[in-house]
């Protein structure tokens, strides 16, 4: 089988993103579809114990660069790395996820291998012509555009939860095969002295099947408290709009939209938010919409696909005990 779709690996302390088993899962597809197979690259320390995950989605070959100095992710390793990798075994397409890393790394790596990058994608899909077409919004949303590439590779980055992931199949084998990291002081120009990291146990938003955001609706700090309980029942984030981000209500991590993160998750409950297109443009692609505001006329509910015209205070502490007997059940 000629070299085919990679899929960047992107873990922390040993731990793969979800993005990541998600695009493999979909990459399985595509490589079927070609007749070539399936590569996996993971850069870090200590990582070979990821091997046999990764394998189990799907991938046939899985290239491990295991180096001291690839222990932390930084742009100029990582890209030097990857470029080598990449241009000696020569993959039709090398996917990435839509994740903070993804968006610094990907277009750093186009560049050093002098081919196009289609960002920030919601689908993908291979033709009969075998080339490669991706489906982007733009505008903030509002319209979606499809673009081709036939150079190679071909490179995307795929915002996270636009794949299903796959069962993973534990008797699916894959060659383990070792890289040499060569890494000069060229790359590595920016040194990571510290990495803090929050601990929470809530999913992350940009991970999460199940997103609760509040607005300017929520009146204050104090009432994010019906949201996190309401989280914690179903397992949900919670993220917020930037009118509350700004009113200093929700710290910046935790805002969803343009200027915030762009999420995607099977359902998305937006409580008091108005619906303002910058918001719309970090949110409009989750599967299911459901918006709670005492407005009928507010601009959320031209996305949403179950509205609720009413008091939050009133509506999200019924949901939430409704949402008990579900999970009692």
């Amino acid at each position: 089988m000629a070299a085919g779709i990679w899929v960047f690996i992107e873990q922390q302390k040993g731990q793969i993103r979800k993005v990541s088993l998600e695009l493999l899962s979909e990459g399985r597809k595509g490589a079927d579809q070609l007749g070539v197979k399936l590569g996996a690259v993971i850069l870090g320390e200590g990582i070979q114990g990821l091997a046999e995950q990764v394998a189990s989605y799907g991938a046939d070959e899985i290239y491990l660069a295991d180096d001291s100095q690839l222990a932390n992710y930084t742009t100029g390793a990582y890209t030097s790395v990857l470029a080598s990798l990449i241009r000696e075994r020569e993959p039709q397409a090398f996917l990435l996820g839509n994740t903070a890393i993804g968006k610094d790394l990907a277009p750093r790596l186009a560049q050093r291998l002098g081919v196009g990058l289609a960002s920030d994608c919601t689908g993908m899909e291979i033709d009969s012509e075998k080339i490669f077409k991706f489906k982007r919004p733009v505008y903030a949303g509002k319209a979606f555009a499809h673009v081709g590439s036939i150079v190679q590779p071909v490179m995307a980055t795929i915002r996270p939860n636009t794949f299903p992931l796959a069962e993973p199949n534990p008797d699916h084998k894959a060659e383990v095969i070792p890289v040499q990291a060569e890494i000069g002081p060229e790359d590595l120009r920016v040194v990571l002295k510290d990495l803090v990291l929050a601990v929470s146990e809530r999913p992350e938003l940009t991970d999460a099947n199940i997103i609760i955001s509040g607005g300017r609706g929520m009146k204050g700090p104090e009432n994010f408290a019906i949201l996190e309980e309401c989280a914690d029942v179903i397992g949900a984030a919670v993220g917020a709009s930037r009118a509350a981000v700004d009113s200093g209500w929700r710290e910046h991590k935790f805002q969803v939209g343009q200027t915030g993160k762009t999420v995607s998750p099977t359902l998305y409950i937006a409580c008091g938010i108005s619906g303002a297109i910058q918001h719309l443009a970090g949110m409009s692609s989750s599967k299911y919409i459901v918006a709670i505001n005492r407005d009928p006329e507010a601009n959320i509910f031209n996305v949403a696909d179950y509205g609720i015209v009413g008091d939050l205070f009133e509506v999200v502490p019924v949901l939430t005990e409704e949402f008990k007997k579900l999970v009692n059940q």
